[in-house]
């Protein structure tokens, strides 16, 4: 239980417990927007084990209650969800020791070098893998090739001598050679491949001294640790307000107490034009497979039928509604719940569109109502955060020590001013050494 002060200090932190000056920047906004009634932050639950929560004192028994609610979904799906799976549950102890390390930092070399250092880190954040933590290195087997063979690159094995100018052919031999030369000078590159897990490779190859290597590699853990939060906050916001509405309306609620949950519940369900509400978009989601689910609206008899009346109607009353959500709670990120579940009636239903700006009349107007461009813009604002898609392809770019970018345009554009202030960022963590950016349509 704290109070209000505490709370905007906390969500300033988000869970980072070492000084920096965005935390100061968040916190003044969080304290202003709470003096002028512009917002106001119920609850706050850390992704640990075990979990905690943190409560106002200020807010009534009635939200206490749908915070409580709420928390306890959160939990279960941060207990469950496979995107979770790998996350550090221990992960405040680690913070808390990153703090001492960063203010030892400071009294060492001074707040504000460490703290610019920061800043630098900061802006490539985002700039991780994160599918990384899922991926496994495929051991290659041992009885592929055996002694004999091996001596000789690309040679396939032969139990009998007579037969080997038939497996290993003079032309066969040959493209093997010519593969091997062209994997030796690949592995020469640095990076073989193109990486989008900058911080990796910057601390293995930009010439770091080691504090600012650790630096580097703590601001990457803690990134890593919050990726999963961000791939999964519809369904993650979704699951929690489908519970808490649940818990409230059938467990929790006194009469007395009706009205006052019907108007923080509808605040928190409110849909503003031209903006995505997480929590409403997960919720409604999540009923709507249940109710499919449940009548059988799913499969190829149903998507077959092209009675409109009928499927509308359609009841073959399976009753499997509950454990589909479930198992959608289990499986899904973002980005597949959307791709795999959202429906043309649904977007029908609650009249999703997309919007653009118009310079002309200085206002943003209504795009399309199509569910495929619907659903295309919303994957496409869910894949990858909505961030570019950045590669580092080179580190020693023309053997000049230079650091090869490449953008990977998948039509989001780069904005330039943001563009700008991260490679010099960048630059600054590689050592002033010259960045070339590569724009890439494919």
């Amino acid at each position: 239980m704290i109070d209000y002060d505490q709370i905007n200090s906390l969500a300033a932190y988000g869970g980072f417990p070492y000084p920096h000056w965005r935390f100061g920047m968040d916190y003044d906004q969080y304290s202003k927007g709470y003096t002028w009634g512009l917002q106001k932050i119920y609850e706050m639950v850390i992704n640990t084990d075990p979990a905690y929560a943190y409560l106002m004192k200020a807010n009534s028994l009635v939200d206490q209650k749908t915070v409580i609610a709420h928390v306890y979904a959160h939990v279960d799906f941060f207990k469950n969800n496979y995107w979770f799976s790998k996350t550090n549950r221990k992960m405040l102890d680690i913070m808390a020791n990153h703090a001492v390390k960063m203010r030892k930092y400071m009294d060492r070399y001074g707040q504000e070098k460490v703290e610019n250092f920061i800043d630098r880190c900061l802006t490539i954040e985002t700039q991780i893998d994160p599918y990384l933590p899922f991926q496994t290195q495929k051991r290659p087997l041992k009885d592929e090739y055996d002694e004999e063979t091996t001596k000789v690159p690309g040679k396939l094995k032969t139990q009998r001598q007579y037969m080997d100018s038939f497996i290993n052919p003079p032309s066969f031999m040959a493209e093997q050679k010519k593969k091997l030369e062209e994997d030796e000078k690949k592995s020469k590159k640095n990076p073989p491949e193109p990486v989008n897990d900058f911080f990796t490779f910057l601390i293995d190859n930009a010439p770091l001294e080691e504090w600012e290597q650790e630096i580097l590699a703590m601001v990457r853990e803690e990134a890593y640790y919050f990726a999963p939060q961000v791939q999964t906050k519809i369904m993650n916001e979704g699951w929690a307000t489908y519970w808490h509405s649940k818990i409230m309306t059938e467990k929790a609620l006194k009469d007395s107490e009706l009205i006052d949950f019907a108007d923080h519940h509808a605040g928190t369900m409110a849909v503003r034009p031209g903006q995505l509400n997480p929590y409403k978009v997960g919720v409604e989601l999540l009923r709507d497979i249940e109710d499919r689910w449940n009548r059988g609206k799913f499969g190829k008899s149903y998507d077959d039928c092209d009675d409109m009346v009928a499927k509308a109607n359609w009841n073959s009353k399976l009753g499997l509604g509950r454990d589909k959500i479930f198992e959608v709670r289990k499986v899904c990120n973002d980005v597949t719940f959307i791709d795999e579940y959202l429906t043309e009636e649904f977007v029908e239903r609650f009249q999703l569109y997309t919007f653009v700006f118009n310079r002309r009349t200085n206002q943003y107007e209504i795009a399309d109502r199509d569910f495929r461009r619907v659903k295309e813009k919303l994957l496409f604002q869910l894949t990858h955060r909505g961030q570019p898609f950045i590669y580092i392809v080179d580190g020693n770019y023309l053997n000049k020590g230079e650091l090869l970018l490449w953008h990977k345009h998948q039509g989001l554009d780069l904005d330039v001013v943001w563009a700008k202030e991260t490679m010099k960022a960048l630059s600054e963590i590689w050592k002033s050494f010259t960045l070339v950016c590569r724009f890439v349509k494919k």
